[in-house]
């Protein structure tokens, strides 16, 4: 029977983080992910300079063998209306790609790594947890994602009554002829939103690689909504005609959206498994890595007694981060549609609500490791 101090299942930024920090700290850290790595994942694919910082990443070092963009302004609008340009003087945010970035942390991380393996089993036995009738740990942490499968171990309802958002992305490298087509720059990300305000399509590139997306709180229009995106792009001339079709989808849960338990006796779950991403972007990156860091925190605190008792901290601390759980945005599709208008057209809301808070969190400063 292998053992270890911690487990760890999923090796994303989420999974990734936490065991970086719990590695620093002196622990036994083992990393399960179903996926081989590198590996792609849908995300618009961008880290704001907190999550640099939080994660004490070297971007000159990154930046020598993976894609890095310096991102400097953003065009937003709404899909089919007008659109304005919001500069800023430094560096906002640094487009990645995901294969790359992921991979890296992971193998950064000094965790023992075992991919391509899913978790099909937990058994509780005393204080510890046979997984896979192969692993004993005393500490399980969830970091797959939306559909984790610790996330449904403890009881959450993955795909029934949670209200998650459905997205859909394709990322591809562009020929030569696409890319002299292709008018969207690599420091200036495009956001257009939905006119009902329930989503936003979003056009970025990064080099010579092209990544174009649209995530809506109802999936059944979801298909819609991105083929009217993406020929509003093409009308504008903003992305080349002939993009390959073959998106992916991906789903994830909003921030107060709908209730997963974070915790229980030798469990903590973290990132999107905890169903933490912003509820205005849908950014799970930062929220990812943030929750990680404050898990490994309460883990090193709780000193190998992971009762529950003893892990109610990492509770505290996400209430502390992210606060009280909005409420999802409403109102009638009318109003929604009006207000559209009116605020995304202003200069002020543009950049200080839509880009700074919204998008960019910039009113929160980074997150502290020890």
């Amino acid at each position: 029977m292998e053992t270890c101090d911690v487990l760890i299942i999923g090796g994303g930024p989420a999974g990734s983080s936490c065991a970086w920090e719990l590695r620093r700290h002196g622990l036994d850290v083992l990393v399960m992910d179903k996926a081989n790595f590198p590996r792609d994942k849908v995300c618009a694919g961008w880290i704001t300079p907190a999550v640099v910082q939080a994660l004490q990443l070297d971007t000159e070092d990154y930046g020598q063998k993976h894609v890095l963009q310096p991102i400097t302004a953003f065009r937003t609008g709404l899909i089919g209306g007008m659109h304005r340009v919001t500069r800023y003087p430094d560096i906002v945010s640094y487009g990645i790609r995901r294969c790359e970035l992921d991979d890296y942390l992971l193998q950064r991380s000094g965790a023992r790594l075992r991919l391509g393996q899913a978790l099909k089993s937990m058994v509780r036995d005393g204080r510890q947890w046979i997984v896979n009738d192969a692993i004993s740990t005393p500490l399980v942490i969830g970091a797959g994602g939306h559909f984790c499968p610790v996330a449904r171990f403890m009881g959450a309802a993955l795909g029934a009554d949670e209200r998650a958002i459905a997205a859909k992305e394709i990322e591809f490298e562009m020929s030569p002829a696409q890319r002299d087509a292709c008018q969207v720059t690599g420091d200036t990300p495009e956001l257009y939103f939905c006119r009902d305000l329930k989503g936003y399509g979003w056009c970025f590139r990064k080099g010579s690689y092209l990544n174009i997306g649209l995530g809506r709180e109802d999936s059944q229009h979801l298909s819609a909504q991105l083929k009217h995106f993406c020929e509003f792009l093409k009308q504008r001339g903003r992305i080349p005609q002939d993009v390959p079709d073959k998106f992916h989808g991906h789903a994830y849960l909003p921030y107060g959206y709908a209730a997963r338990k974070q915790l229980d006796d030798g469990m903590l779950l973290v990132g999107d498994a905890a169903g933490l991403a912003y509820p205005q972007s849908g950014e799970g990156i930062r929220p990812a890595v943030e929750s990680s860091l404050m898990a490994a925190a309460t883990i090193l605190e709780a000193g190998g007694d992971y009762r529950r008792q003893q892990l109610l901290p990492y509770a505290s601390r996400l209430a502390a981060r992210f606060g009280a759980a909005p409420a999802p945005s409403g109102g009638p599709a009318f109003l929604r549609s009006f207000l559209a208008g009116i605020l995304l057209g202003n200069k002020w809301f543009t950049r200080h609500v839509v880009l700074d808070r919204w998008f960019l969190h910039t009113q929160q400063a980074a997150i502290q490791t020890t």
